[in-house]
């Protein structure tokens, strides 16, 4: 009916049912006003009370709470005047509504507090006329004592309100939870408040606003309590619940304070800038007060960590900086409380205020798992150091620290430099790299010897990679100037494994090969020392370990066009060629280690030796023996920790833990995972950390430990931001995450977590099947929290990725998931092509289970479509002519083999196959009964007919379908009873009791209650 023709009564009810799912805002409050003039012109009293009713829910749910008064004192005053045109519904729900207005007029600082404490005593005295009990009014009275802060006033209506009865006017349980929690960790009782919020947490009470409310305001007592893992699940839950409601910005504030105090300020900002009204909305100048001190925080954070000129999301029309946006915040939100202080007569609101703006950050840094940059990524420079790289080198500056910077004028400060560096790099400390850098600083200006100069061009050729090469010469120039050519050679060595790295490795092991004859000779003659040859030996092993891998790839590369080309030679030659290389790069390992394993008292020549076995390690992978690999490398990584030097285990560890995955060796996978991590530790850089835990939550999750697995995806996720390729490495660390915590049922916190890494997720990057994959999670977290809309549009934009993959099953799975949930959405024409598409997939993949229960489920969502009665009639029997059909084929197939067998009996397989689809049969028949029943009770003949055969069905299965076979019967029973056949439904309960006698279980206690419930029916009959 148009609404220029105006509204019937049930209509305008319609209307604001309809309105009232809408999603919270000026949209809804409009359409609430004008439905409301709709009620007017109807001349019903009661039409008029219902919308007044409406309007001030909404209106109380929205940003615009000041709006609410008008109508309940309208309202008021037509019970006031005539009671009797309020419904029994309507008068619960005017004094409902006394506890809004009393907390409505807390919230506007313009409502003076004798008005207030008026009001309170009204409501008083009209519950007690109406015979409630006094907890809603002690509790409101609690709730003003709190906000002006007369904490004894506040404790006393708190005791008695908890003492007063229970009654249909107190507030839910959750909410009143919500309160009590509340003002435990008012008191500094954080234990005794999340306490009382627990029933509320774990779900035992809910309502339209909680946990909502509770999941915010339990992030800062779990702080301070230090439970960070509690407060990380409790923000990925509670903000997936406040952010589509746009009045709990009060909640949305606890949120945005929560990562501004552990060290989540990026995100933060993401938040304010999902809402930026939130800083305008003036309906509600208390959550306006909570938000804007929030936002203070965060901007004076930010302005602490050096970032105040940082452009940041604020109230429309201005660009804003962080330290600007800090001062007006500050004082707006000090401002609105200096508005409550004078209504109040107290300084209470600015000193809270105060006190929540000037927090100090509870945690450095509590990772969240969802995509963001750290406070250090915000500076459009990002050129702050990375925590990783700051730990690996502390100890190198602090040792140098106490000479360096007298250095430049004072020769015995720069002696101290060098010996702590030459002491580093013989103990192959990581350290060195910058114990030399600091020796070049304090080096400039000052006579050195040439000794000193050789070996300070040498450790800088090595900090500069690629571009080294030249140094590295100059360094052997003045070892040969020094007197010491084996290090000379050395130095040249180290030249060219760079220039093989770079492009040239041909030319590298020319080169080498002369610098390998060389040393070899000098050594004889006690020219230089073993660990000068070794420095050779272990550059030449290098430059063949490289040519090994680029002749390899080269191979795999161009075997396919070989072969396509029939070309067999080519393949041996290749293949020829890279046997030598294997063979030389053997033996030239097995020489490195022949050298070095006599002297594995010097660290060196230790570390040469375990880099040999390490080398070997790779080479056996390289030969497919993963065995030798495996056992090679974890002697490698064995060594350098027996040497003092854990950090070069790291890559091997870390090697062979792929490995021993490989070969299904899960506690040998975990336990070098695990090493990896361990003998990094603080020298690892942020994409280390990363790599080693998102391995290590790979291997866990493997073999179904997927609690420690999220945390280390997790910490994966967190160094890979810190690295800054969230977008890379951590999206893929985000999907592991998500999906290790929905195995975990924790469905809100993997749903944010996945919904954050699907936009960095790439086709290039992480492959069609991590997108398909984090799509499906998507869907099934998105099922379990009842938002089916979105699951369906997770597992359609899935299906349209996997319809072009070769194999169907999962195309066809993921169409018939979207119905199901298109279903569940109240979306039936979509649900009803849904299931035609996994249908058609179902039958190409001769699937004829899916096929079925697709055709089954087409049937019920038919009823709610233009298809109707009998479009679902049709699809059931299309069902049943599949089942039939498959028994056929089973059986037929059954034959085939016995007869090729020589043998009568049908396979165990075959009768698997037929078991289930004789099931499937039985089913079948059961829901086309339960339709016709419930699409046309008249037809209960053709119902009982379907419910008949699938009893025969099932009988036919045996004991295996007992429960199945009673449920037909029972339902055949009520039927019977329905077309006045006692003595037939009497039989019916009496088989199911027959059937059931000496059995156990919750089945068949219900069934027997059923039954003797129908016996006892159909006696009365």
């Amino acid at each position: 009916m148009s609404q220029a023709m105006g509204m019937d009564f049930d209509t305008l009810r319609q209307a604001m049912a309809d309105n009232q799912e809408q999603p919270e805002g000026p949209a809804r409050n409009a359409r609430a006003e004008q439905l409301l003039v709709e009620a007017e012109k109807l001349n019903i009293p009661l039409a008029v009370i219902e919308a007044l009713g409406h309007q001030l829910k909404v209106y109380n749910y929205s940003s615009e709470k000041d709006k609410m008064f008008v109508p309940f004192a309208r309202l008021l005053r037509m019970w006031d005047e005539r009671p009797e045109d309020f419904d029994e519904y309507e008068t619960h729900s005017l004094h409902w509504v006394f506890k809004w207005m009393s907390a409505g007029m807390l919230d506007q600082p313009h409502i003076p507090l004798a008005s207030i404490e008026k009001w309170l005593g009204e409501m008083e005295h009209r519950y007690r006329l109406a015979g409630h009990s006094e907890r809603a009014v002690r509790g409101a009275e609690f709730s003003v004592a709190a906000h002006l802060g007369d904490l004894g006033r506040a404790e006393r209506a708190y005791t008695a309100w908890l003492a007063a009865d229970r009654d249909t006017m107190a507030d839910c349980h959750a909410c009143e939870l919500h309160s009590q929690g509340w003002w435990r960790a008012e008191r500094d009782a954080d234990e005794e408040a999340l306490e009382l919020w627990r029933p509320v947490l774990e779900g035992e009470y809910t309502c339209a606003h909680e946990p909502h409310t509770v999941l915010a305001s339990s992030l800062v007592p779990l702080l301070r309590l230090g439970r960070l893992d509690e407060a990380r699940a409790h923000h990925l839950r509670g903000f997936r619940l406040v952010r589509p409601m746009e009045s709990m910005r009060g909640a949305y504030a606890d949120h945005v304070e929560f990562c501004a105090l552990s060290g989540n300020e990026a995100r933060a900002l993401e938040l304010l800038a999902e809402r930026p009204a939130y800083f305008t909305d003036s309906g509600d100048p208390r959550s306006k007060l909570d938000f804007m001190a929030v936002t203070a925080l965060l901007m004076d954070r930010l302005t602490g960590l050096g970032l105040g000129d940082q452009p940041v999301p604020g109230p429309a029309g201005l660009e804003w900086t962080a330290s600007g946006l800090a001062a007006h915040a500050r004082g707006e939100a000090l401002s609105l409380a200096a508005l409550f202080d004078a209504r109040n007569g107290t300084s209470y609101v600015s000193e809270r205020a105060r006190g929540r703006m000037d927090q100090r950050p509870l945690v450095e840094r509590l990772p969240l798992g969802v995509r963001s940059r750290s406070a250090r990524h915000l500076s459009p420079s990002g050129s702050a150091a990375g925590p990783g790289s700051a730990a690996a080198s502390a100890s190198a500056r602090s040792s140098a620290a106490f000479v360096e910077s007298d250095a430049g004028s004072d020769p015995s400060s720069l002696s101290a430099l060098l010996a702590e560096a030459r002491r580093l790099s013989a103990t192959r400390s990581p350290d060195a790299v910058e114990a030399w850098a600091a020796v070049s600083r304090a080096a400039e200006g000052q006579e050195l010897d040439v000794r000193d100069r050789a070996e300070i061009a040498d450790h800088a050729a090595m900090e500069r990679g690629p571009e080294g090469v030249e140094l590295f010469h100059e360094a052997a120039e003045l070892y040969a100037e020094a007197g010491d050519p084996g290090e000379a050679l050395a130095a040249r060595a180290r030249a060219a494994y760079v220039l093989a790295l770079t492009g040239g490795p041909e030319e590298a092991l020319a080169t080498v090969s002369e610098l390998y004859e060389g040393v070899l000779a000098l050594l004889a003659d006690g020219g230089t020392g073993v660990s000068q040859a070794a420095s050779v030996l272990v550059g030449r092993a290098r430059i063949l370990m490289l040519l090994v891998q680029e002749d390899t790839d080269a191979d795999e590369g161009e075997s396919g066009a070989t072969a396509s080309a029939g070309t067999a030679s080519g393949t041996a030659d290749s293949g020829t060629a890279v046997d030598e290389v294997v063979g030389a790069a053997e033996a030239a390992v097995r020489e490195l280690l022949a050298l070095a394993e006599p002297h594995l008292s010097d660290v060196r020549m230790a570390s040469r030796a375990a880099e040999a076995r390490a080398m070997l390690g790779e080479l056996a992978a390289h030969a497919g023996d993963a065995e030798a690999a495996a056992e090679l490398l974890g002697q490698a990584a064995a060594a350098f920790v027996a040497a003092g030097l854990p950090w070069f285990a790291v890559e091997y560890e870390s090697r062979l833990a792929g490995i021993a995955r490989h070969l299904g060796d899960a506690e040998e996978a975990e336990r070098a995972a695990r090493a990896a991590l361990e003998h990094g530790g603080p020298r690892l850089e942020p994409m280390g950390h990363a790599q080693l835990h998102l391995q290590l939550a790979e291997v866990l999750g493997a073999t179904g430990q997927f609690g420690p697995a999220s945390e280390h995806a997790l910490e994966a996720a967190h160094w890979a931001d810190e690295a800054g390729v969230g977008p890379t490495l951590g999206a893929w660390a985000r999907h592991q995450l998500g999906g290790f915590l929905l195995r975990q049922g924790r469905w809100a916190e993997a749903a944010e977590i996945l919904e954050s890494a699907l936009p960095d997720l790439t086709t290039d990057m992480h492959g069609d099947g991590a997108i398909v994959q984090t799509r499906w999670w998507l869907g099934d977290c998105l099922t379990e929290l009842g938002e089916h809309r979105a699951a369906a549009e997770h597992w359609l934009r899935a299906a349209d990725v996997a319809r072009h993959w070769p194999e169907q099953r999962d195309h066809a799975m993921l169409a018939h998931l979207a119905a199901e949930a298109l279903g569940h959405a109240e979306l039936p024409a979509q649900a009803e092509q849904a299931y035609a598409r996994a249908g058609d997939l179902w039958r190409d993949l001769g699937n004829v289970h899916g096929l079925i229960r697709s055709l089954r489920a087409r049937a019920w969502v038919a009823l709610r479509t233009d298809s109707g009665l009998d479009g679902a009639r049709e699809s059931m029997a299309a069902a049943v002519r599949e089942c039939e059909e498959g028994l056929r084929a089973v059986s037929s197939s059954a034959r085939a083999e016995a007869v090729e067998a020589s043998d009568a009996a049908e396979g165990s397989d075959a009768a698997e196959a037929r078991h289930r689809l004789v099931a499937e049969l039985g089913h079948t028949h059961r829901q086309f009964g339960d339709l016709v029943a419930r699409s046309v009770p008249d037809d209960a003949e053709e119902a009982l007919a379907h419910y008949t055969r699938a009893i025969s069905v099932f009988a036919s299965l045996g004991d295996d379908a007992l429960d199945a076979r009673t449920g037909a019967e029972l339902a055949a029973g009520w039927l019977e009873a329905d077309l006045l056949r006692p003595a037939a439904a009497a039989a019916r309960a009496r088989a199911v009791l027959s059937a059931y006698a000496g059995v156990d279980g919750e089945a068949a206690q219900a069934r027997r209650a059923e039954a003797e419930n129908m016996l006892g029916v159909t006696e009365k009959t």
